[in-house]
């Protein structure tokens, strides 16, 4: 494993006690000006988001109604009764993104899936860049103020579902996470870079409970009236 990683995995928590959990929990508030271009209102009320951590596969409640839940995994989407029972899905979801712009409306199916998808990333990382089949190298370091951040650009393979498939992640001196830099791929792959704070541990593992994503400018610095997704994060259970 890169060692710069190794040492980033055990500032968050470390490989074991992270292998020793199956799934996390949290309670989350979202929003952004990213949505309304896909044609949903605001909405910030609460939600309980479910991931299980070593399987791509998560949950989000309520959605779309109080009794309404969706679940993600990478060949399906569905959104479900809370009983189970099945309101709608998408099999082989990333296909119905094709031809999609920034601007391209949405309907709930792909929310549900972009909500299965960027969530599962964010609960995961840093862990997730310790698969073995996701190749990491560390690349120039990036000066932020008086601060320098060390940088790990990640390659992921297509079978793993993310942003896009190379990735730059930012780690200040403590090892923790300050930035991660992508392609919104199925939105016509625009440029974002997603800024991480306000860390908190729970059952060990430490992770940020507010991420702020904006548009990133030709010059890789986010472009900070340009708010794109915002989260809010609490409540986190590891189990």
């Amino acid at each position: 494993m890169n060692k710069l990683l190794a040492e980033i995995l055990d500032a968050h928590g470390g490989v074991d006690r992270w292998r020793g959990y199956a799934k996390v929990e949290a309670t989350i508030v979202a929003g952004g000006g990213f949505f309304g271009l896909k044609g949903f209102l605001p909405n910030s009320s609460p939600s309980r988001f479910t991931a299980w951590l070593h399987e791509e596969r998560s949950s989000v409640t309520p959605f779309g109604a109080a009794d309404q839940r969706t679940m993600f995994t990478p060949d399906r989407i569905a959104i479900e009764k809370l009983t189970g029972t099945l309101v709608a899905e998408r099999r082989a979801p990333r296909d119905s993104f094709a031809g999609h712009q920034m601007h391209t409306p949405w309907d709930p199916l792909h929310l549900a899936y972009f909500n299965g998808e960027a969530l599962n990333t964010y609960f995961t990382t840093p862990f997730l860049l310790g698969l073995s089949d996701v190749r990491v190298e560390e690349i120039e370091p990036w000066k932020e103020g008086t601060d320098t951040w060390r940088v790990l650009r990640a390659y992921f393979p297509g079978s793993i579902e993310t942003h896009s498939l190379v990735q730059d992640f930012f780690f200040g001196d403590d090892l923790l996470l300050r930035r991660h830099d992508y392609q919104v791929n199925i939105a016509g792959g625009f440029a974002a870079a997603q800024l991480t704070s306000e860390y908190r541990e729970a059952g060990g593992i430490r992770l940020p409970t507010r991420r702020r994503a904006y548009t990133r400018g030709p010059d890789r610095r986010p472009i900070l009236d340009m708010l794109m997704v915002y989260i809010d994060i609490s409540e986190v259970n590891f189990s």
